[in-house]
């Protein structure tokens, strides 16, 4: 990178709340936010938002007629975004690009008109406008009255930090000066449930941590779903608010077998983690908070990935998964939280079942990783200002 990108604000909404010390006392915790649920008479394990939480969205979706034909996806980017742009004061900047990405986009609503379709044979008319994948940052851009760049994308469950990689050439390259990024994803519906379950990866164990992500001897794959919104405000420019900088961005995918596999020594995330280090001694990264989604080949092969790159001085390693389920394109962000509240407070979340790494000594830079299908791998390096 030219220059690092100061991280002015995080906001989330997610299993674990929307407060920050009510989320990092939530880490603190062994406990974990997942719960069996009836999806039309097919019980799963899920993360869903605090019931409060679910109100408070109510609300919103009640504010407008206009916000009543959203879907939840968009309805909680938008109450993210609130809180994201309070933080830092934001809240009559005009000209502040945006990008929030979703991996299943409309979920609820593209289900609800498809099931409608299949009845009746007609399409409601908000069913192509309200399902667009541009909806999210479209209009949270709405919502805060702003004038600058809007735009979605899907990268899958690397989402999220393919925004920050967005956001970050848009300021580099001087044509934005602030940038909301980050990702949205309420996909927590029976059809979505069933594809998972269809690719075998899904949590079946009625377990003490149903999702055993970073449990390297695990015979079973573990994942689990959440849903959530996460979003960060970026700027070139440091500030008294700063939470941590952006010092090194990487990204890489690789050929692959079948539509989800990832290679046994997790190639494409060697070559993202590599790029973000760059010229820094790997021994100087103190901590990883990994993707790791809970399933056999995933968890293992990111830790080949960062054995590979790290060798013997191994950085602590650790994942939110086990807690908050995999939220798609929202998970990268959320792992990012997960690291600017462990830089913030100088202690290190564990996974509580897994011995797989020691605490570090220091936390003065943490790298965050991201993976989804299609290989797509982004890893983000942030420092402690």
């Amino acid at each position: 990178m030219k220059n690092p990108i100061y991280i002015t604000s995080m906001a989330s909404v997610s299993p674990l709340g929307e407060d920050p010390k009510a989320i990092w006392e939530a880490y603190k915790s062994d406990h974990h936010l997942i719960q069996k649920h009836d999806f039309e008479g097919e019980e799963a394990f899920a993360a869903f938002l605090p019931e409060k939480l679910r109100v408070e969205i109510d609300n919103l979706r009640s504010e407008s007629a206009n916000y009543r034909r959203l879907d939840l996806s968009v309805l909680f980017a938008i109450y993210t975004s609130r809180l994201a742009i309070k933080r830092p004061g934001w809240e009559n900047e005009k000209n502040i690009g945006i990008n929030i990405g979703s991996s299943r986009g409309a979920t609820g609503l593209f289900e609800k008109f498809h099931a409608e379709f299949i009845e009746n044979r007609q399409a409601s008319t908000q069913a192509s406008p309200s399902t667009t994948l541009g909806n999210i940052s479209s209009w949270v851009g709405q919502d805060l009255e702003n004038n600058g760049v809007h735009f979605s994308h899907s990268v899958t469950c690397s989402t999220g930090l393919h925004s920050v990689l967005n956001a970050v050439a848009w300021l580099q390259s001087g044509l934005a000066d602030k940038f909301i990024a980050g990702g949205s994803e309420a996909a927590l519906t029976p059809f979505t449930i069933a594809q998972m379950k269809a690719i075998k990866t899904y949590a079946s164990e009625d377990l003490k941590y149903p999702c055993q992500a970073l449990n390297l001897d695990k015979t079973r794959n573990s994942m689990v779903l959440g849903e959530g919104a996460g979003l960060l405000c970026l700027e070139t420019s440091a500030s008294e608010k700063a939470l941590a900088k952006i010092t090194g961005i990487g990204y890489s995918a690789e050929k692959l077998k079948h539509s989800v596999s990832i290679s046994e020594d997790g190639k494409c995330m060697q070559n993202s983690m590599k790029m973000a280090i760059g010229d820094l001694d790997p021994a100087e990264i103190d901590a990883v908070v990994m993707h790791a989604p809970g399933t056999i080949k995933g968890d293992l092969g990111e830790v080949n990935a960062i054995k590979a790159v790290f060798g013997e001085n191994l950085p602590a390693m650790t994942s939110n998964k086990w807690k908050i389920g995999h939220t798609f394109a929202t998970s990268g962000i959320l792992n990012l939280e997960l690291a600017l509240l462990m830089l913030k407070h100088q202690e290190f979340i564990s996974v509580p079942f897994s011995d797989i790494s020691k605490k570090p000594a220091r936390l003065q830079k943490i790298l965050i990783n991201a993976v989804g299908f299609g290989g797509n791998a982004v890893s983000i390096l942030i420092n402690k200002v």
